[in-house]
């Protein structure tokens, strides 16, 4: 096989690949996959020879989504706000249209005792054929064992860390909240309060990471009561900010680590009679319909939540190798964030 007909460099191979250079269908090879019948045996081993050449590892949904089907997929979320939920909804349900496959949402409430067997209750009722799973359940140890035990199909939409033959899609949490506390930083903040996110998501810690990171790097010291717990909603980041707003040495810059979690910032500072940005920038992260709305407009980080919630779907549909596939973020400066008063 000539290096021409391989993928590029570089490039995770597909089924689709393993179809093109077997001259099979992708029926055919999901067949080989799977270890059924009805598949000669010349075409078996030619399969099984461009799987391995071209270094083709089905992933863990691959391999589970055999036998009968019942073209739906479901997805499994919590909601920390109305704009998430119906992000997440509105990319799998695109990316379900395309195969004409149904998609069924079941929310959960965040820590659930009985979040695993709602779950499997789900599974054995409406027979999806894999499950979307958004954090943190896509973080949920006992539930990931227990599907893997079961050889149910998923895919982890923002998780903690990769699991080996397991994909998921995300953005860099950590980096992006480094690139906005440098960002601060830049402007010539020195006290930045921050607003960590609800504990059970990974991304909270995840973007509390980057913003240590570039305090390091930017030469700042670590003063642990400019950092203040939330959960990603409004009330919790009015709250946080409030606390740091009454510190001795108030921080000239609040990052919060949800668009939300900003919004409360700001009320707190109007409430103060503190004149945001000139006498306190606010930043937020997710760049939802809300960050421009909100006066002033706030600086942001702009995450792709329906394109991860399709491409999530995509990699439960399509079988391909287990892959962690990652999207870009970006900056989105506003009228938020400025050189701050004393500088």
């Amino acid at each position: 096989m000539s290096d021409a007909r391989t993928p590029p460099p570089g490039s995770r191979p597909t089924i689709r690949d393993v179809s093109r250079l077997a001259a099979v269908s992708i029926k055919t090879v999901s067949r080989v996959i799977n270890n059924e019948q009805y598949v000669g045996q010349d075409t078996r081993r030619r399969v099984l020879a461009v799987m391995s050449e071209i270094g083709f590892q089905p992933s863990q949904a691959a391999r589970a989504l055999k036998g009968h089907r019942s073209h739906q997929i479901a997805l499994i979320c919590d909601n920390p706000n109305p704009w998430y939920v119906y992000e997440v909804q509105a990319g799998v349900r695109r990316r379900c249209e395309q195969d004409g496959v149904r998609m069924i949402a079941q929310p959960y409430d965040r820590g659930s005792p009985t979040l695993l067997e709602d779950i499997l209750a789900l599974v054995d009722q409406a027979h999806p054929d894999g499950l979307v799973l958004a954090p943190p359940a896509c973080d949920d140890r006992r539930v990931l064992e227990e599907l893997e035990r079961r050889r149910i199909p998923f895919v982890r939409l923002q998780p903690g860390g990769p699991i080996e033959n397991v994909s998921s899609t995300s953005i860099d949490n950590e980096q992006a909240a480094f690139d906005m506390t440098t960002h601060l930083i830049g402007l010539g903040h020195a006290r930045i309060g921050f607003i960590v996110g609800e504990r059970s998501y990974a991304a909270s810690g995840q973007r509390l990471s980057g913003h240590l990171r570039a305090l390091a790097a930017g030469g700042l010291d670590v003063d642990l009561d400019y950092i203040r717990q939330g959960a990603f909603d409004f009330v919790s980041g009015r709250t946080a900010a409030e606390a740091l707003l009454d510190m001795a040495e108030p921080p000239s810059a609040i990052f919060a680590s949800s668009d939300d979690m900003a919004a409360g910032a700001l009320a707190a500072a109007h409430r103060r009679g503190i004149v945001v940005p000139h006498q306190l920038s606010v930043a937020g992260f997710d760049d939802t319909p809300l960050a421009e709305v909100v006066w002033p407009p706030l600086t942001t980080v702009r995450q792709p939540v329906r394109d991860l919630a399709a491409d999530a779907a995509d990699l439960l549909l399509t079988g391909q190798a287990a892959c962690q596939r990652e999207l870009a973020y970006e900056l989105v400066v506003r009228e938020s964030t400025v050189v701050p008063a004393a500088a």
